[in-house]
């Protein structure tokens, strides 16, 4: 297993963990329009330990990266949800918006990673 999909599979579970330690900022960029927000937040944590199961083993890192990739592709709602709420709000500072922002191409690296995955 190469050392991006170790790391990948590492911040998949610390971020799965996260979804029930700390609900809450996950539960804010949930897009608007979705019900049940900490159900939805807690499938997604789930989803997100399962993922990193999957990349930590040689034997199931091929499904591990498939769904890898599917989770991001869920997930990136949440991510344009998390710049449009800075956005909008003037409490936030810039360094924080000018985060968000950045964050949202690096879904690109994050799935040819997971791509990679899909090929060992």
């Amino acid at each position: 297993m190469s050392r991006d999909v170790t790391i990948m599979a590492g911040a998949f579970a610390a971020m799965g963990v996260l979804h029930f330690v700390a609900p809450k900022p996950f539960e804010a960029i949930v897009p608007k329009p979705l019900p049940r927000k900490r159900e939805l937040v807690h499938a997604s944590g789930v989803a997100e330990l399962a993922v990193a199961a999957l990349l930590a083993r040689p034997q199931t890192s091929r499904v591990g990266g498939a769904l890898a990739v599917a989770l991001l592709a869920a997930v990136f709602p949440a991510n344009v949800q998390m710049t449009v709420s800075a956005m909008q709000d003037p409490r936030k500072p810039w360094w924080f918006k000018a985060g968000t922002v950045a964050r949202l191409p690096l879904q690109v690296p994050m799935i040819r990673i997971a791509l990679k995955a899909t090929r060992s």
